[in-house]
């Protein structure tokens, strides 16, 4: 699919991710293990699989980490460049702030932590055949209240841009992605914060540029929350989400060369185990990403949680809706349920934590 080679890609990565802590105080969001790949590796892989060649990353948090990692993009077959912003800027400002590093004219822009499956040479198609100014890619959700609603009109043309609200008029949402005319990145005030969202699109609007929504049901999941985290490397372990940076490879879990999985360990659920983790006997792990290094050991339980980088879940221990840092050790037979988190290298003695009291 070379025909979208004329289209440079902007990947927004600059955010902080404060509601995935404790795990982001060590690494940016999209550097974090999903289904065993930083997770902008599967974006970068659907970005090179649509054509597209160039692209540009705008960094801020921990902005070094992204280069050290990916470097110039060869090994992705992309070409790979970064810009550093120095103050937060809000998605339109960042993607002012890139301008410099783009040469095409037209310049496909994504939110760095939405995991999608849609088509994107289908969304640069809209824009093309419709003459926009502007493309949103546009997913529809069974429950929009929670997400700003933007209706379009029997053209495709979007007609406004709406907050949540309890009573939604369409299902319709902002999927974080978009294609802009060049010339409409040049117009974006620089050197200030500016959201996209909120001062970039309505003013398109009242200007009447053409605002086109391409609208599918495809795969869609922004990944800043736990829950919405383990969900969504569950998906791609088991295929629900696509990645062609995964080829094949789909079922119950996935389980890294070097990791130790004992004996009458069960795993399911679209479970990850990173390289060097320890599984011990009779653990049940379901819906679980376990980071490198960290250990599992004889019948704790680990659902629906996040077990960072080097740390310790003790014997029988139980942890549900959690998110345990880096380094921390949670000892035998505690409870750990719906929502903790444990900062990285905090130690939880054995039997230290309980939600009942079973001995």
């Amino acid at each position: 699919m070379a025909g979208h080679a004329g289209t440079d890609a902007v990947i927004l990565v600059g955010g902080q991710g404060t509601r995935l802590r404790p795990l982001t105080l060590s690494a940016p969001k999209p550097m974090l293990p999903t289904a065993g790949l930083p997770f902008l590796t599967h974006l970068l892989a659907r970005i090179a699989e649509a054509g597209i060649t160039h692209v540009v990353l705008g960094t801020s948090f921990k902005a070094e980490v992204f280069e050290e990692h990916f470097g110039d993009g060869s090994d992705l077959g992309i070409e790979l460049e970064y810009v550093f912003e120095p103050e937060p800027l809000g998605t339109g400002g960042g993607i002012r702030n890139v301008l410099p590093k783009l040469r095409a004219d037209t310049v496909m822009v994504f939110n760095g932590d939405v995991l999608g499956g849609t088509d994107l040479g289908a969304i640069l198609d809209t824009h093309e055949s419709t003459k926009a100014d502007v493309t949103l890619h546009l997913v529809r959700v069974s429950d929009p209240r929670a997400f700003g609603c933007v209706p379009t009109d029997e053209e495709g043309r979007v007609t406004a841009f709406l907050e949540k609200t309890q009573d939604p008029p369409t299902d319709q949402i902002n999927a974080g992605c978009y294609v802009f005319r060049r010339e409409y990145i040049e117009k974006i005030p620089s050197g200030r914060p500016v959201s996209v969202e909120r001062e970039v699109f309505p003013a398109l609007l009242a200007e009447g540029a053409r605002v086109q929504g391409h609208v599918d049901m495809s795969y869609w999941r922004d990944m800043g929350t736990p829950e919405d985290f383990v969900r969504g490397s569950a998906d791609l372990v088991r295929g629900i989400a696509p990645s062609p940076a995964l080829p094949g490879q789909r079922g119950e879990s996935l389980i890294h060369p070097g990791a130790g999985v004992a004996p009458g360990a069960l795993l399911i659920g679209g479970t990850v185990i990173g390289r060097g983790a320890e599984i011990g006997a009779g653990a049940r792990l379901d819906g679980a990403v376990i980071f490198d290094g960290a250990v599992v050991e004889a019948g704790a339980t680990v659902e629906r949680s996040i077990v960072g980088f080097g740390a310790r879940i003790g014997p029988r221990a139980l942890v549900r809706d959690g998110v345990i840092g880096d380094g921390a050790h949670v000892g035998a037979r505690c409870e750990l349920l719906r929502g903790a988190r444990v900062w990285p290298g905090v130690v939880i003695p054995d039997g230290g934590i309980r939600f009942s009291t079973d001995v």
